[in-house]
């Protein structure tokens, strides 16, 4: 079909890669240092890409090309969400953490608590679907916060758990999704929610409880309250 597609001018092009950033489709990248229109029909046309542009080397044509399929470019974006490291950071590549033995509950002389995680990463958002640390796991799903209002938080939750954390006031959407999956796609042992006093926190409970139901799975769950004050009311 002719249609309105984004053209590059090579010579133009000073390799800044701010275009390929601005791509939302993942139409554009960079190749031997200079943009390049990868697929035709990720392209939709719609030029995000053109302000980003310093040199001016982005314009529109009218030429044959493949219709915008946007079913592509959301199985594209979803595919790289699972599969790179979200922002294209390096802390965000999931891992496992190995502790020696016998130091989860190792002190030093000077009482200095040992950390008990035992994955990375631990945002909700930011972990792998399938990453391999949640094969047979005893899941942790706990609020922000409450790491900071319970004092001995690594040694009476994180122990022995695959720990996951987010904050609903704080986080666009909804948990539910992304936890029916991880619960669907592993063999999760158990689910432990710890969540503050607050009501704010009734969102990440909500979000274990539907997530459990749509997995379909019948697996032991607790939820555990802190105060404010550092105290665990149930």
């Amino acid at each position: 079909m002719i249609r309105k597609i984004v053209r590059i001018d090579e010579e133009k092009c000073n390799g800044c890669g701010l275009c390929a950033k601005a791509c939302h489709e993942g139409a554009i990248g960079m190749v031997n240092g200079k943009a390049k229109l990868l697929r035709d029909d990720y392209c939709d046309g719609l030029g995000d890409c053109l302000p980003a542009c310093p040199t001016g080397a982005i314009s529109f044509e009218e030429r044959e090309a493949k219709e915008y399929d946007e079913a592509a470019v959301k199985k594209s974006k979803l595919s790289k969400q699972e599969e790179t490291p979200a922002c294209g950071c390096p802390g965000t590549q999931p891992k496992t953490i190995r502790r020696e033995a016998g130091c989860e509950i190792a002190r030093t002389e000077s009482f200095e608590n040992k950390s008990q995680l035992t994955q990375w990463p631990v945002q909700i958002k930011l972990a792998p679907v399938n990453a391999p640390y949640f094969a047979g796991a005893n899941l942790l799903i706990a609020a922000d916060c409450t790491a900071y209002a319970y004092g001995d938080f690594h040694n009476r939750f994180i122990r022995n758990k695959v720990t996951l954390i987010g904050c609903p006031k704080l986080d666009e959407g909804d948990y539910s999704e992304k936890l029916t999956e991880i619960i669907k796609n592993n063999s999760i042992k158990s689910v432990t929610v710890v969540r503050m006093d607050v009501p704010c926190c009734g969102g990440i409970e909500n979000a274990i409880k539907k997530a459990l139901q749509n997995s379909g799975k019948m697996i032991p769950w607790q939820i555990v309250t802190i105060s404010p004050d550092g105290k665990i009311l149930d």
